[in-house]
């Protein structure tokens, strides 16, 4: 086994300071890509998209809730799969009823999104203990047009934001992908302010670094640009102020 060298801590602590730097460096740089992220522009979403939920049909409007925000995870689970994709479910076996009541706190709805009939989504949901709201789209356009499903059929071959026809296996017509796209409302006017895919994705999963994704951010009055959440929070990693 390659273990790490061998120092005394007087060299550990000086090689500790040097990474500590380029640590600091890096934060600084995530924050500036935070605040460009959230400067992106908007696009409105003017189709009636409907899911099925728990409670009957509900409109993309409709999974807001009394929300500003509302954060989407493509699950893949197409509708002839008998289970979600291992990796999406481990992803949502590591959200807690704490990051959604933290998210909740600022503004932010969360819900998950799949192709899968809800009878499908609701049995999985049942047997993994999960409590996070899940809707299907089955019948509905919204995966496609958000870029969580291929399907050659539609020469839908871009994927990330890139042309990528190998995403494809050879015996499939279509290909569920994971991802998050983020939305934000004024109103009951829904518009659609940022998606990721593939390794855009693989550093969520506490309340921050969803918050990090959508065009509020964290409401922190540290948060350029300023005069975006309706309120402005201090910087409170306990979600209480």
């Amino acid at each position: 086994m390659g273990l790490p060298e061998v120092v005394s801590r007087e060299e550990w602590l000086a090689a500790r300071m040097k990474l500590l730097a380029a640590e600091k460096e890096a934060t600084r740089e995530r924050d500036a890509l935070n605040a460009e992220r959230r400067r992106l522009p908007m696009v409105a979403v003017d189709t009636e998209y409907l899911f099925d939920g728990p409670l009957g049909t509900v409109s993309l409007r409709g999974l807001f809730g009394d929300k500003s925000q509302l954060i989407v995870q493509h699950v893949m689970f197409g509708p002839d799969w008998e289970a979600a994709c291992p990796g999406c479910t481990a992803a949502v076996d590591e959200l807690s009823p704490g990051v959604l009541r933290h998210l909740g706190s600022r503004d932010t709805a969360f819900a998950l999104v799949s192709r899968a009939p809800l009878a499908k989504l609701t049995a999985y949901s049942t047997a993994r203990g999960w409590t996070v709201p899940w809707y299907s789209s089955y019948g509905s356009e919204f995966n496609y047009d958000f870029q969580a499903t291929m399907d050659k059929d539609r020469s839908l071959f871009v994927y990330n934001y890139r042309e990528d026809p190998g995403i494809f296996n050879e015996d499939n017509t279509s290909t569920e992908v994971p991802g998050v796209s983020c939305f934000l409302r004024d109103g009951d006017q829904v518009f659609h302010t940022y998606s990721a895919f593939a390794r855009g994705v693989e550093t969520v999963g506490n309340a921050y670094s969803w918050l990090d994704l959508t065009a509020f951010g964290r409401g922190e009055e540290w948060e350029e640009p300023k005069g975006r959440a309706t309120t402005v929070h201090g910087a409170d990693p306990t979600f209480t102020d």
